[in-house]
C-alpha cells in the first residue's frame, strides 16, 4: 500500500496539487460555440423575419418593406387571391400536382430499377450502375433544347403532351428519374437479407409479388426520404418549367411568383410577392415535419452500405 502511494506522490510534481475542474469552469470555456451557435440562428432567421414582415406590410411596395413592420394586415393576401391577372391558386395547384406525380414516379421507377440491380445478376449490371452514375456528370441544361423540340413537334400530334402542359413536364421529370437515386436506393436495398427473398421463393412468390408485398414494406424509410428529396426539387424547380409552361394559367409557382419580381411592377408587387413566397413554402415545410425521422434512418443507412 506504501508502494501505491509513494509512486502516486512521484507522479505528482512537487508544489502543484491534483485539482479536478467543476462543471461550472468546464462549461464558462465554451461559450463561444454557443455565441457561434446564436449568431447562425439569426443568420438563418433574418430572410424569413424580413418575408413575414413583407407579406404583413399594409403598403406592400418594396420600399416601404422593414425588418419590423410598421403595421399589420392581410391586405397583399387578399390581393394576391384577387389578381385575376395572375392566377395564384392555378400556380399553386400546378405545382403540387407536378411536384406529387412526379415524385410518385420517380419513387416507383428508382425502386424497380434498384431492386433489379440489387437482388438480380445479369450481362451489364456493373457496366449499367457506372453508366447511371456517369451521366450525372453532365448538366441536365445540355438537354433543354431537345427536349422543348420534341415536346413541341409531339405536341402537334397530341396536345395534351406538348408545350404548355404539366403532364409533358412531368415526363421530363421523370426521363431523369434514375441516377442518383437508384444508388441510394440500392444501398437501402443490399441491407435487406436476400434469406426473406429466398424463404418467399420457397413458398411459390414471384420477384414481383416479392417486391410488392415485402421488400417495400421494409424499405419504406428510403422511399420516403427519395420522395421528400424528390418533391423539394420538384416543387421548386424552374428553369425546365420557364421553357415549357408560357401560358399564365399554366405556370408553376416558381415560375409565376419569378415573373412578379421582374418588370416595373415588382416595386409594386413586392407585397403580393412575399405572401406568395410564404404560403409556397408550406408544403416543404409541412413534409418534413412529418416525415424527418424517415429522412435521417433513410440516408445514415442507405449510405453506409
Amino acid at each position: 500500500m506504501s508502494n501505491v502511494t509513494d509512486a502516486a506522490a512521484i507522479a505528482i510534481p512537487e508544489g502543484r496539487t491534483a485539482t479536478a475542474k467543476s462543471p461550472r469552469a468546464a462549461g464558462s470555456g465554451q461559450w463561444w460555440r454557443h455565441a457561434l451557435g446564436v449568431i447562425a440562428l439569426l443568420w438563418a432567421l433574418f430572410p424569413i423575419v424580413f418575408l413575414v414582415s413583407a407579406a404583413l406590410n399594409p403598403a406592400g411596395s418594396l420600399q416601404t418593406s422593414s425588418l419590423i413592420p410598421s403595421g399589420s394586415s392581410l391586405a397583399n393576401f387578399r390581393t394576391l387571391f384577387g389578381d385575376s391577372s395572375r392566377p395564384y391558386v392555378d400556380w399553386y395547384k400546378n405545382s403540387m400536382i407536378i411536384a406529387t406525380v412526379g415524385s410518385l414516379g420517380s419513387v416507383f421507377i428508382g425502386a424497380c430499377a434498384a431492386y433489379a440491380f440489387s437482388r438480380m445478376r445479369f450481362a451489364g449490371r456493373r457496366p449499367g450502375l457506372l453508366a447511371l452514375l456517369l451521366l450525372q456528370m453532365f448538366p441536365a441544361m445540355l438537354t433543354f433544347p431537345a427536349l422543348y423540340l420534341t415536346f413541341a413537334k409531339v405536341g402537334d400530334i397530341v396536345p395534351a403532351l406538348g408545350l404548355n402542359s404539366i403532364w409533358a413536364l412531368i415526363l421530363c421529370y421523370l426521363g431523369g428519374a434514375m441516377g442518383a437515386n437508384v444508388w441510394l436506393l440500392k444501398g437501402y436495398f443490399d441491407t435487406v437479407p436476400k434469406e426473406l427473398d429466398e424463404a418467399a421463393k420457397v413458398d411459390g412468390a414471384s420477384h414481383a409479388r416479392i417486391f410488392f408485398t415485402m421488400t417495400l414494406r421494409l424499405v419504406m424509410p428510403i422511399l420516403v426520404t427519395v420522395f421528400m428529396l424528390s418533391f423539394v426539387g420538384l416543387f421548386s424547380e424552374f428553369l425546365l418549367a420557364s421553357i415549357f409552361l408560357q401560358d399564365v394559367n399554366s405556370q408553376t409557382l416558381g415560375v409565376g411568383l419569378y415573373s412578379m419580381s421582374i418588370g416595373n411592377e415588382k416595386n409594386r408587387l413586392f407585397g403580393q410577392f412575399a405572401s406568395g413566397a410564404l404560403l409556397a413554402s408550406l408544403p416543404v415545410v409541412l413534409l418534413y415535419l412529418g416525415f424527418q425521422r424517415f429522412l435521417i434512418g433513410g440516408m445514415t443507412q442507405g449510405s453506409v452500405k
